[in-house]
């Protein structure tokens, strides 16, 4: 990919209860550049905080790019790193012939992102000192407190799924 930017994106998500008010943070960092992004949802998951920052990371970069995701999410990044999402996607958002997959709307989002952009995901310890991961957590947090939050559209209970 010749004269594509490089951008590095940190993540991550936040629930005060799970499920529970959530929210997510993103700093996206190009050269001297720095953007600082976050909001939140009165009823939704850790995990589905975890992949709307990504989602959103990704969805603010306004022409294709070279990207290294950190997210202290293994989940995550495992889902993405190893192949686990697009399987998944393939069987139908199945993680087996009888469980289905929690989030199918944010993963095929993001799988759709990544087909854009060349992306890494890495993992970061979370509340280990890295400077962006603290503040994407502190973001998230402050996103999660907010009053008058908007629904999750996408969240589903587990005992709603099918």
């Amino acid at each position: 990919m010749e004269n594509v930017k490089h951008v590095t994106i940190y993540t991550d998500g936040a629930c005060l209860g799970n499920p529970g008010p959530g929210g997510y943070g993103v700093i996206l960092l190009y050269q001297s550049h720095r953007r600082e992004l976050s909001g939140g949802y009165r009823r939704t998951t850790n995990n589905r905080m975890e992949i709307m920052a990504a989602t959103v990371g990704l969805q603010a970069l306004k022409e294709k790019c070279k990207v290294t995701l950190y997210s202290d999410s293994q989940y995550l990044v495992n889902a993405m790193a190893r192949g686990w999402a697009q399987r998944w996607r393939a069987n139908g958002w199945k993680r087996n012939k009888r469980q289905r997959v929690l989030n199918p709307d944010l993963w095929e989002r993001l799988l759709q992102l990544c087909e854009h952009h060349e992306v890494q995901f890495s993992w970061v310890k979370g509340h280990a000192g890295t400077p962006e991961n603290t503040r994407c957590d502190e973001l998230a947090m402050q996103a999660a407190q907010q009053p008058n939050l908007p629904e999750d559209g996408g969240y589903i209970s587990q005992s709603e799924a099918p």
